[in-house]
């Protein structure tokens, strides 16, 4: 993968500098040869990161308009991903948004950006349906599929450090009135015992895939508002090395604590879809499933701007507490 820098001015609000943006205008417009137009930018409430984000009009071969998403900077991997997921006959790939234009500069700057179509349909977390882990889940391996034949670089695998992790976790419940405090203390020595052997076996896991990392409900959008439409995933700046456990975990995750919207199990629903495309399944997944559901579970309090809500809190301790049942984990 190419390796380059770009970066963002950031605002006293945490918002990429909207002057900044303005001023890459002519600079866009250039780069695409006039045929992108009426940029007005926006962040979603979900957005992170210092990117700039805009709606414009791009002016097709036939002199018609469609709807697009511009962004500037965008990440190194996330424009490399989306542009290796492009159909080869320029047709709308299946799984990631169309590509309309790119480039890793700008007029005189260093800046990746590109240009996307607007999906009208999305992001699926703002209307909740019974469809969407199924349709997420399928829209994953797709990708995992369609990634399958390029070769792994190890050195994007994601480096996690779970006991400095679980440590700040345990430092959180000192610092906060936190409920049911007795019970994470207990959950985390449990852990702390087993926590080595644990992540072992995690390392251990085959990481001959590509996964995409971020699978939340904010990065699945649609074509179309049929109820069966196939999902289109965006946002592709966490793609690395990794199991697929992992992205039907972090899909699941999400839906902890709303239970019953977990009626579709992503876990389950995602092994199925694999079976399906012909990928590999292992009878280790669900225990590997259930080691990511602690580790991730357990240390939910290290993250408490984030992940601090007292219903969220609650429903990682019930799931760290059953994963930990099953895991054996005295």
């Amino acid at each position: 993968m190419p390796k380059w820098v770009v970066s963002a001015q950031m605002g006293p609000s945490g918002r990429a500098d909207r002057s900044l943006a303005e001023s890459l205008r002519p600079h866009l417009i250039e780069a695409c040869n006039g045929r992108l137009d009426g940029i007005t930018w926006f962040r979603a409430d979900w957005q992170r990161g210092g990117a700039a984000t805009g709606r414009g009009n791009w002016k097709q071969d036939d002199g018609t308009a469609r709807k697009v998403i511009v962004k500037v900077p965008v990440g190194p991997r996330e424009l490399f991903w989306t542009r290796r997921l492009q159909a080869g006959d320029g047709s709308p790939p299946d799984t990631v948004a169309q590509l309309l234009a790119s480039g890793l500069t700008l007029g005189p700057y260093d800046l990746a950006w590109m240009v996307i179509e607007a999906l009208p349909v999305g992001p699926l977390g703002l209307h909740w349906e019974d469809t969407h882990v199924g349709r997420i889940a399928e829209a994953a391996t797709r990708l995992h599929a369609q990634t399958r034949s390029f070769e792994i670089d190890p050195d994007q695998v994601a480096r996690e450090d779970w006991s400095l992790t679980l440590d700040k976790a345990m430092q959180a419940l000192k610092d906060n009135a936190l409920e049911q405090t007795n019970e994470w203390k207990k959950l985390h020595r449990r852990l702390g015992k087993a926590l080595d052997s644990l992540v072992a076996r995690w390392r251990k896991r085959p990481l001959d895939q590509w996964i995409h990392g971020d699978l939340h409900l904010a990065n699945a959008l649609c074509r179309s508002d049929e109820a069966d439409a196939p999902v289109i995933l965006i946002d592709l700046a966490e793609v690395r090395p990794g199991h697929w456990v992992e992205d039907a975990v972090y899909l699941e995750r999400q839906l902890w604590s709303r239970s019953q919207r977990l009626a579709l199990a992503p876990v389950k629903t995602m092994r199925r879809a694999r079976r399906a495309a012909g990928l590999g399944l292992s009878d280790e997944d669900h225990t590997l499933a259930d080691i990511r559901r602690l580790l991730m579970a357990a240390t939910a309090p290290a993250f408490l701007r984030t992940e601090g809500h007292p219903k969220h809190l609650q429903a990682c301790l019930e799931q760290a507490t059953a994963a930990a049942g099953r895991l054996d984990v005295a």
